[in-house]
């Protein structure tokens, strides 16, 4: 069976940044920034902490300026539009996650949100992994946020459509390929001066012993496992898919 086609080039671009960030509330924002002090503001190890995928900087803005991981924070970001309308106080590099562009043992710590390192084919996801697992120095932490498996695969196909603040209509379509474990979907966005922004994903799930595998194959070993930002243990009703893993050498 052929490998399913990475997400358009053009999805995690403008189109991603314009359809998501209304859903990001202030409220949201807080309790996750809070979970990442608490997970990885006791981090022995010295150096920066580097947001994988760090989009506009809702995450690495306010991390970096207050509490344990102040001046810690560095971003990574591959499109160019969210890096243009990122949040101030935070340094950033632009580059590819598959490529992280640090030496190796140069980082503390990483951490990524919303499923962002399982956008790739399997095999990717294999080789960034080992890359993230390379620029950690020992005593070092990833902690990655996804979806639980069991709660993607328990919804049918959807389809959405709603106005966003700003007058753009959002439309979505999606179904999950229980064969590949990927949610596919189709998403468009037309702009309130009639420009239409439209293009496909296609993101990975793994069910948690098929990803706990993967982060061990990879040079991690897993430290918890919770089911959402308040520290929750995950049960069949969490929405959240939340994994601490620290640095295996």
């Amino acid at each position: 069976m052929s490998a399913p086609p990475p997400a358009d080039s053009d999805f995690f671009g403008e189109l991603y940044l314009r359809s998501t960030r209304p859903f990001l509330s202030a409220a949201t924002t807080a309790r996750e920034v809070d979970y990442l002090r608490g997970c990885l503001g006791d981090l022995p190890a010295p150096g920066p902490v580097v947001d994988l995928g760090c989009g506009h900087g809702r995450h690495a803005a306010p991390l970096n300026t207050e509490g344990p991981l102040a001046g810690r924070i560095l971003g990574l970001e591959r499109d160019a539009l969210s890096l243009g309308e990122r949040l101030p106080g935070f340094p950033v590099v632009q580059g590819d996650l598959r490529a992280p562009p640090f030496r190796t043992g140069a980082l503390a710590g990483a951490y990524a949100w919303y499923s962002t390192l399982f956008v790739f084919s399997d095999a990717e996801h294999v080789a960034l992994l080992r890359q993230v697992a390379r620029c950690v120095r020992p005593g070092g932490r990833l902690v990655l946020h996804t979806v639980p498996h069991a709660r993607i695969a328990a919804q049918g196909p959807a389809s959405f459509s709603t106005r966003l603040p700003d007058g753009s209509l959002l439309e979505e379509d999606s179904h999950f390929d229980a064969v590949r474990g990927r949610d596919m979907g189709h998403r468009r966005l037309t702009l309130p001066d009639g420009r239409l922004l439209s293009g496909r994903y296609a993101i990975r799930y793994y069910p948690l012993d098929e990803l706990t595998q993967l982060l061990e194959f990879t040079g991690f070993s897993v430290r918890w496992v919770h089911g959402g930002p308040d520290g929750s243990p995950l049960t069949e009703d969490s929405l959240d898919l939340i994994v601490g893993a620290d640095i295996r050498r």
